[in-house]
């Protein structure tokens, strides 16, 4: 019954899709003139049921069709003056059918209360969660709704984030990269956060992510910043009617054990959507490393060994309510509230073989304990003309991340002390306005202010040593407009923005230094999108990006120290700007889908990480950032979910990208001198899913990251493979997942670089673990959701305020 029903729905839904173009394309129909209009309730107890499917036929033919809206009402104009079939379905309930005569005399027809009665047996295997992730290429993105063969890839969103198209988590430091580029913005639920990348995807556990969304090429309505683009985390925030939740529990078996739990709350009663997300994650982690270092004069040649060990324990919470005031006005209030606590030591050895220095030992001990707090008001109104809306929102928060550290000899004995402390907050205050001209044209408008600060402060030996300020000041505007003919469709954005930043930098011994930047700049965005058939689509876009230094490449204030290098900021860096192009198409098959795509980066003042002379310590270099010239980057990349055969479907990808690097870099004597390479980095997946039976599924997941060329480092290749399984249990609500990953312990890490100096290093983590994770979902629901307000479903993700 609940394979036939859900049939019917994916039917109903394909034919009223399929409708509205027959109407547009049959001159008989449009210019009927009749109209059908009706409201569709619960019939146990006359709630209205929204998106619920109608269809109009004719004779057994399907001339148009289309949705109920939230209120459970609908309107279907422009039909003939006939006698009409209507067809009301919608999961969970038995079909409801009429047959309404329209003609001269009687043009409009209105069904009033059209009950559904539910189907005598309940739909209690109905999963929240799909079997199979899929990804849908869009006007503006990549949508990778996440499956259970997804979650399974392991426990935390840096794990699915390694399993999709185009993107890749570095597995020790979780830097992000998107194409190959690591200049990519994480957002969470279309809000930029104040968690670094590596605590946002080391929190957020997978049960919790409904959607990944990869804007590439992000349109005049998007925040400009990050070249690579946004990967937007879409977490679950379901609104069914009733209570309902998702447990989840699992533990990581690796060197040491690791723990992670989450539950996903939510209470959805009249006029009221209250919903919570709490995710734990606690273990140990261990890395090792070593590093082969040859000076050009072969002075101070060592190599240096690595053991790192954090002991990390983290709280994520997201809590919130939705108030429908009534059919056209919506209040919503959530907040985020992170707290990380990490217990580490850095040991390094360094065995030199030549020169004055001796060997040693460096080791350090360091205790963060981060916080981190977001508070989200939202409005929308909905005007009395269809999917006209204004939405309002203001975004505060709110972040702070001490550091406390001690530096002792080979022997424990203390040599000296660091205390870190950085404060910061930002406020988003931003307007969206939506204007559906007619039918075929759509004009968006929309305004933010963002600002931004944070105080950083050090301490020598509890003494103060140097503190740092940074403020940003960002006003912009946008507007697109969007049209339709046949076939074609266009968008067309401007966003408008100033940008005014100051910083202060002020340290024992030196005179006070400043930087101040300010920018008007224009943004323009263009997408045309070409459907050529059902199941041909081409779709082309431009848009011009920039990416400003962050505040840890601008931050003067040592971040980490070894004794042959100290890393620091640029307070004088200065943003690079990109134009970018993309080229994309979409083919549907039989047996499944495939998305092709190609795109090219033009690039100005090129933000790169460069080793240099350290100005104050001789027997030191100092890792910095620094301006480069102009580059260049294209690529191509393909993606596809197949179904083999009925036990049998794959997710694969393929990306090969090629970085012209231009730039000035350091020879061995402190002179720069211009350099460039030609990198062409290469990065496949494929995920196989096998079912056994119903409740039985295998995985078999493999990934090859090539190698990279760069200015002074560049990166071998690595590979991995992973097996695991899937068990469904307790009538469908419950999920036991067991997975093997990295079986052969072949990830490890490794670079080398020849300029200034010869350098070969490796670095390995606890790649090779077994996870095992059991969840369970609960509640009153029957899969008759009421989806959350627009601004949370794939096409929005609020314009002004990124």
């Amino acid at each position: 019954m609940k394979l036939k029903v859900l049939l019917i729905c994916m039917l109903a839904c394909t034919v009223g899709i399929q409708a509205q173009t027959s109407v547009t394309n049959n001159p008989a129909i449009t210019i009927g003139l009749g109209t059908i209009s009706g409201k569709v309730v619960d019939k146990s107890n006359n709630e209205p049921l929204p998106y619920a499917s109608v269809t109009i036929k004719e004779n057994g033919k399907v001339l148009t069709g289309g949705f109920t809206k939230d209120n459970g009402t609908f309107q279907i104009t422009n039909l003939p003056l006939k006698s009409l079939n209507v067809e009301v379905v919608f999961m969970g309930y038995k079909k409801y059918e009429t047959t309404v005569q329209l003609g001269s005399d009687e043009k409009n027809a209105t069904l009033k209360n059209i009950l559904l009665e539910e189907e005598a047996k309940q739909l209690n295997e109905v999963s929240i969660v799909r079997e199979k992730s899929t990804v849908e290429q869009k006007i503006d993105r990549k949508v990778i709704t996440v499956g259970k063969d997804l979650i399974s890839a392991g426990a935390t969103a840096a794990d699915i984030m390694n399993n999709i198209p185009s993107v890749s988590v570095d597995p020790q430091s979780n830097t992000v990269s998107l194409r190959g580029n690591e200049n990519v913005k994480i957002f969470i639920d279309g809000k930029p956060s104040n968690l670094s990348a590596a605590q946002a995807l080391q929190q957020i556990p997978s049960t919790s992510i409904k959607q990944i969304e990869l804007i590439t090429n992000p349109s005049a309505k998007y925040n400009p910043e990050g070249m690579s683009g946004i990967i937007n985390i879409v977490l679950n925030k379901n609104a069914q009617l009733g209570f309902n939740g998702n447990v989840t529990t699992g533990v990581t078996f690796a060197k040491t054990p690791k723990t992670n739990n989450a539950i996903d709350l939510n209470y959805r009663i009249n006029q009221f959507n209250f919903y919570t997300n709490y995710s734990l994650n606690h273990g140990k982690r261990i890395n090792n490393g070593i590093i082969d270092w040859v000076d050009y004069y072969n002075v101070n040649n060592n190599i240096s060994y690595f053991d790192i060990t954090n002991f990390n324990k983290s709280h994520y919470t997201k809590t919130g309510v939705d108030f429908y005031l009534n059919e056209k006005n919506t209040l919503s209030f959530y907040t985020i509230q992170s707290f990380f606590k990490s217990t580490g030591t850095f040991s390094n050895t360094m065995d030199f073989s030549t020169g004055p220095l001796t060997d040693r030992t460096l080791i350090q001990s360091a205790i963060n304990d981060g916080k981190n707090q977001t508070y989200n008001l939202a409005y929308r109104l909905k005007f009395d003309k269809p999917d006209k809306t204004l939405d309002v929102e203001v975004n505060y928060s709110l972040n702070s991340d001490p550091e406390d550290s001690k530096y002792y000899d080979e022997n424990k004995t203390l040599l000296y002390t660091n205390q870190a402390y950085t404060n910061g907050n930002n406020l988003i205050i931003n307007a969206d306005f939506v204007n559906p001209i007619n039918e075929t044209t759509k004009l968006e408008l929309g305004a933010e202010s963002r600002f931004d600060g944070t105080d950083n402060k050090l301490n020598f030996d509890y003494n103060y040593n140097s503190d740092f300020d940074y403020q940003r000041n960002i006003q912009s505007v946008y507007g697109n407009y969007n049209k339709q003919i046949n076939k074609w469709s266009y968008q067309l954005g401007l966003r408008l923005e100033s940008y005014d930043a100051e910083a202060n930098f002020r340290k024992v011994n030196e005179q006070p230094g400043q930087f101040k930047d300010y920018i008007f700049t224009m943004y323009p965005s263009a997408f045309v999108t070409f459907n050529a058939s059902e199941k041909n689509a081409f779709n082309f876009s431009y848009s011009r990006r920039v990416d400003r230094p962050n505040l840890g490449q601008v931050n003067p204030i040592r971040e980490w120290s070894s004794p042959t290098i100290d890393q620091e900021g640029n307070p004088n860096l200065k943003p690079q700007f990109t134009n970018s192009i993309e080229v994309n198409y979409t083919r549907k098959v039989k047996i499944g889908t495939f998305t092709a795509g190609t795109f090219f980066r033009y690039i100005n003042d090129d933000i790169s990480q460069v080793i240099l002379s350290h100005p104050t310590d001789a027997n030191k270099k100092l890792l910095t950032y620094t301006n480069f010239d102009q580059n260049t980057e294209y690529g191509v990349e393909i993606s596809g979910n197949l179904d083999l055969k009925k036990w049998w479907s794959v997710n694969f990808s393929a990306d090969s990208y090629f970085r012209n690097l231009k730039g000035f870099v350091e020879d061995p004597d402190g002179n720069l001198y211009e350099d460039k390479v030609l990198a062409v980095p290469f990065n496949t997946r494929m995920n196989h899913t096998f079912k056994i039976n119903k409740d039985l599924r295998l995985i078999w997941f493999t990934m090859y990251r090539g190698s990279e060329k760069g200015l002074q480092f560049s990166n071998n290749d690595m590979w991995k493979t992973d097996l695991g399984t899937r068990l469904n249990l307790l009538q469908g609500k419950g999920t036991l997942t067991l997975r093997f990953n990295d079986i052969f312990k072949t990830m490890k890490s490794s670079f080398y670089s020849n300029n200034p100096d010869t350098i070969r290093g490796q670095f390995s983590w606890e790649s090779q673990n077994v996870n095992l994770s059991f969840n369970y979902r609960f509640g009153s629901g029957k899969d008759k959701a009421l989806q959350r307000k627009q601004r949370e479903q794939n096409e929005s993700q609020g314009g002004g305020l990124f």
